[in-house]
């Protein structure tokens, strides 16, 4: 090694070290969570962050190994149930990065997992919470697991360093409720690739058509509401449609039997399973109609996905969906499954040109992209630790 390059290694910057905790883990897992931190930690390499993921055992698919796109890939135990696999595997993680990994940040994702924030500041370690959306207002959940899901947002709120909010509305929440000034960092879309993914297999698969069938992509969980969905297509009668259910349950119940049972006698319902890649891009880019009938979101990344395929979507009429701006007709009364029959009616009545469908792409590509999130992100990073804006591009992004 030259004199020259040995000083400018000592001069240059160390990459910034992130830990990320309180997800399951990524690539191809399902969750809001998950898809945003599957596509914001390996841009954050790309700026020269070194990151680390604590992804849960169980969830993560170990064929990925211990390194995906520049992300370094951490697996530990969890329990695997619904009130206990988060809080237990986040305090693990914590406690692992605490004692060993030291990372420069670490960045708590959502209120459940920011219960320890508290206990991150004692191990020394400045601390970044994503707050995702007012988790206790989830319908699972029970009286003790909301109060424990307050008690993680006023942790998050009370001792991290820096605070992230994904829409503006929990910004405000946060404000009036606790205030706090949160950063607002929405979330992004991936571009789809030039011309549409190939329809054949994944849509002859499931018995669809192009452009002949609404769509529906969510875990299956109460608050989605698929069953709002599926009395609504039944009432519309809409000939020659179908309605894809895109999705699982991580832990079934009395609810996903339900929705199960109800997609079997309703003539017309597909039930795909949880679904990525390709295949899930066609079904996507094929659907005819969008529909989220949720009644607790944060910032949809399935529905920016949609539009950023220029489906034509309906949504409940929810904060966090008017927040991103659609035209009124897009929106129906929360919970009116006569409403949203009649809105689904009128949007398959609509004879739609492409020119529409590309200009729903370009309206919503103006407004969200992961890059910018991820260097928004990186500017909150530099704030919790004084750390410079401009690093070196660490070894596994190189």
């Amino acid at each position: 090694m030259s004199l020259r390059t040995l000083v400018q290694d000592v001069a240059a910057p160390r990459p910034l070290r992130v830990a990320w905790v309180g997800l399951r883990g990524f690539p191809d897992v399902q969750g809001g969570v998950e898809a945003h931190a599957e596509q914001l930690c390996p841009r954050l390499a790309q700026l020269g962050c070194d990151v680390t993921v604590y992804a849960r055992r169980g969830y993560q698919d170990e064929r990925f190994g211990p390194y995906w796109k520049g992300v370094h890939l951490r697996t530990l135990w969890a329990p695997r149930h619904k009130h206990l696999e988060a809080v237990v595997h986040t305090f693990l993680a914590i406690t692992h990065a605490g004692l060993a990994g030291r990372p420069d940040v670490l960045h708590i994702q959502a209120i459940g997992p920011a219960l320890w924030t508290p206990w991150a500041r004692l191990l020394g370690l400045r601390v970044v919470v994503t707050h995702h959306g007012e988790d206790y207002r989830r319908q699972k959940w029970g009286a003790v697991a909301r109060a424990v899901l307050r008690c993680g947002e006023a942790c998050a709120v009370t001792a991290s360093n820096q605070l992230i909010v994904i829409s503006r509305s929990i910004r405000d929440g946060v404000a009036k409720g606790w205030g706090r000034q949160a950063e607002v960092i929405l979330n992004g879309i991936s571009a789809p690739s030039a011309g549409h993914p190939p329809a054949s297999a994944a849509l002859r698969e499931f018995g669809l058509a192009p452009r002949r069938y609404a769509l529906l992509v969510s875990r299956m969980v109460e608050e989605k509401r698929h069953l709002d969905l599926i009395h609504a297509f039944e009432r519309a009668r809409l000939p020659g449609w179908r309605l894809a259910l895109v999705g699982a349950a991580d832990h079934a119940d009395g609810y996903s039997q339900r929705v199960t049972e109800a997609a079997t006698r309703v003539p017309g319902v597909v039930m795909t399973g949880f679904q990525t890649g390709e295949t899930l891009a066609a079904l996507q880019a094929h659907a005819g109609l969008f529909v989220l009938p949720s009644s607790h979101e944060g910032l949809p990344i399935a529905l920016l996905e949609a539009l950023a395929h220029g489906v034509p979507v309906l949504a409940s009429d929810i904060a966090p969906h008017r927040e991103i701006g659609l035209p009124a007709n897009a929106y129906f009364p929360l919970g009116d499954v006569d409403a949203l029959a009649r809105q689904m009616v009128q949007a398959v009545d609509r004879e739609e040109p492409e020119a529409d469908r590309d200009a729903r792409r370009r309206w919503v590509a103006e407004r969200y992209s992961w890059e910018r999130s991820a260097r928004q992100t990186r500017e909150v990073y530099g704030r919790a630790t004084g750390w410079p804006a401009a690093v070196r591009p660490s070894s596994a992004s190189a």
